[in-house]
């Protein structure tokens, strides 16, 4: 149990301090770098994805804040869920946290990927690939999983 804990917040502070210091770089330095396909170029979100829910305001980040608790709530309620995919879990809240420590710090998500090559895709930052990683990584397992129970 010690050594789950301890992966756990190993991870979560790993991704936690790339995150807030990359974001970092980006707000001190006002960085920008343009290239054909991706454009590194400082951005701030007040909504989520997509610039969605945006209107929410200053409200979103308790909003976030009681869905992380919730979910953690979840979690260590069914334990099985979060010990098979502790690592995954660890990244999405490394990264969840981080993100609403942005709206804490900067009043929004401090983004700064831009994909502009055959269509404009969203500006994001490390957390969010992070997030999507390892949700994919647990769709993945499950339907691994779900094929060996067949």
């Amino acid at each position: 149990m010690k050594r789950q804990i301890y992966t756990f917040l190993s991870v979560f502070v790993v991704i936690l301090v790339i995150d807030q210091a990359i974001k970092y770089f980006f707000v001190s330095t006002n960085y920008q770098l343009n290239g054909e396909y991706i454009s590194l170029v400082l951005a701030y979100n007040t909504g989520v994805a997509f610039s969605m829910f945006a209107f929410l305001a200053e409200n979103l980040k308790f909003v976030q804040l009681a869905l992380i608790f919730a979910l953690f709530g979840y979690l260590l309620y069914e334990k099985k869920l979060l010990k098979s995919n502790l690592i995954n879990f660890a990244m999405i809240f490394g990264s969840g946290i981080s993100n609403i420590l942005d709206r804490f710090t900067y009043g929004a998500v401090v983004d700064y990927v831009f994909w502009h090559k055959w269509f404009e895709f969203a500006i994001f930052n490390f957390a969010d690939v992070m997030i999507n990683i390892s949700v994919f990584l647990i769709i993945i397992k499950n339907f691994i999983k779900k094929e060996k129970d067949e």
